[in-house]
């Protein structure tokens, strides 16, 4: 079947490399953007099994990166995941509203990131 992709956009270069270490040790391939546009520029390029994305970031901000993703053909059926340090009740809103696949809450804990992206990548 070969090796599972995720992308990782989030503004915060430190929490990107952390969460792509603790995913890399569980042998999926990461692949990081630093921004809303470069995010979905990767997404278009990489094609990957899933997408974890960070809601406030400057320029394009993640709600406006899912509803990009959503609209292309190319990327429409891509799951994407939230983090952020909003409150989870209004991180739950969002995600049904935009068909986002579910939400990590920063800080997260690893174990629950790895068994969300188990659920959602299908293993």
């Amino acid at each position: 079947m070969g090796q599972k992709k995720i992308l990782i956009v989030d503004d915060e270069p430190d929490v990107a490399r952390m969460l792509g270490i603790r995913l890399k040790s569980q042998g999926y391939e990461i692949v990081t953007a630093l921004d809303g546009i470069q995010g979905v520029t990767s997404a278009h390029r990489e094609k990957p099994d899933l997408i974890i994305l960070d809601v406030k970031m400057p320029g394009q901000d993640g709600y406006t990166v899912l509803e990009n993703l959503k609209i292309s053909m190319d990327t429409c059926l891509i799951p994407i995941m939230f983090i952020s340090a909003l409150p989870p009740q209004e991180l739950a809103e969002k995600v049904v509203e935009l068909g986002a696949a579910g939400f990590i809450t920063k800080p997260y804990d690893a174990e629950d990131v790895i068994s969300k992206v188990r659920n959602l990548i299908g293993e």
